[in-house]
């Protein structure tokens, strides 16, 4: 079964959009912290995306020369859950498939499709919605070294606890950690 796999970033504050020191944050993407994440990224052959990311994404990767991302996302299927989009545009490329009814049932079908791993890139209410439905198998969060002092924040609900294990880490030189959990 493919494994359904997120891609956070956050301040240290905890803020995961986070306009004010987005420059910040990439002068700091590189290095380390950029290399982990492209060499996970080649073991993704899919994408699913919230609608708001999608909105955003949609504007500008299918014409960004943004690289490696943008050959990245601009190649592999793309799918994007919503309950208020009728069509999911990306581009000249038509790889993009909305998802919608049973968040659970879609998410089930898609991992039981032949491919790799699926990322799960910005999003954070589906992100969230994934955790507290048993959904996601890895969280993958990127952490920098600079306070936001404001924007969203990860997790908004107060489900039941819930345990994860860590699996992975990396501290890189510029102070950014990347950390990576499991699934109990």
């Amino acid at each position: 079964m493919r494994k359904l796999i997120s891609h956070t970033i956050l301040t240290l504050d905890g803020v995961a959009t986070f306009d004010a020191v987005a420059d910040t944050i990439g002068e700091l993407r590189g290095g380390e912290a950029g290399e982990d994440f492209f060499n996970r990224l080649a073991d993704e052959d899919a994408m699913l995306l919230g609608r708001t990311t999608y909105e955003e994404w949609a504007e500008y990767w299918p014409t960004s020369t943004y690289e490696p991302f943008a050959s990245h996302i601009n190649s592999v299927p793309k799918f994007v859950v919503s309950r208020s989009l009728d069509a999911v545009p990306w581009g000249a490329q038509a790889n993009a498939t909305l998802v919608n009814g049973d968040l659970a049932d879609a998410i089930t079908d898609l991992k039981q499709q032949p491919g790799r791993s699926i990322g799960v890139h910005g999003s954070l209410t589906l992100v969230e919605g994934l955790l507290h439905a048993d959904l996601l198998d890895e969280m993958r969060l990127e952490i920098y070294p600079v306070l936001a002092g404001q924007g969203e924040r990860l997790f908004h609900d107060q489900p039941a606890p819930k345990r994860l294990r860590l699996v992975s880490s990396l501290i890189a030189s510029n102070g950014v950690a990347v950390l990576t959990y499991q699934r109990n």
